[in-house]
């Protein structure tokens, strides 16, 4: 009864976390790069950011805990790092560079913002949309995979 609990958990903090960032990428950074005023770009991601990022903390842990526990009580943990672990895998490195982003996010966010005395703020958002589209394809490309092994297809 475990099993089928932990992963009821892992799934819906998943389709929390990844379904945030979707909003955020798919909404809110075209909406950003459509405004003029780069003051109003800034408060507006920050408004977003801000409560968001609390929330994907809070469900990236619970997910990666969640899947760290079904990982060994499976065996699925063999299967890291090899051609038939390949969900597993992806998994893994997606939730890594989430986390390494979520923890260190105000030092990210103070280097990108204060590089120079006057940043080019449309480039920026350019460049972190771009950013977004790269790790919500790579998410959903881990859900995928990670759905297909569960299922045996891989």
């Amino acid at each position: 009864m475990l099993i089928p609990i932990l992963i009821a958990i892992h799934v819906t903090t998943v389709v929390l976390w990844i379904g945030g960032v979707a909003f955020v990428t798919i909404i809110v950074f075209p909406l950003l790069l459509r405004l003029e005023d780069p003051m109003q770009k800034i408060m507006l991601f920050q408004r977003v950011e801000n409560r968001f990022a609390r929330q994907a903390r809070i469900y990236a842990w619970i997910a990666g805990i969640s899947g760290f526990i079904l990982l060994y009580l499976t065996g699925m943990h063999k299967l890291l790092f090899t051609g038939g672990g390949i969900g597993v895998t992806l998994m893994l490195f997606v939730w890594l560079i989430y986390i390494f982003i979520l923890t260190f996010e105000r030092r990210i966010f103070e280097l990108i913002f204060k590089k120079t005395d006057r940043p080019d703020i449309a480039k920026i958002f350019r460049r972190m949309s771009i950013f977004h589209w790269f790790i919500l394809i790579m998410s959903l490309l881990a859900i995928f995979l990670g759905v297909l092994a569960g299922h045996g297809a891989i």
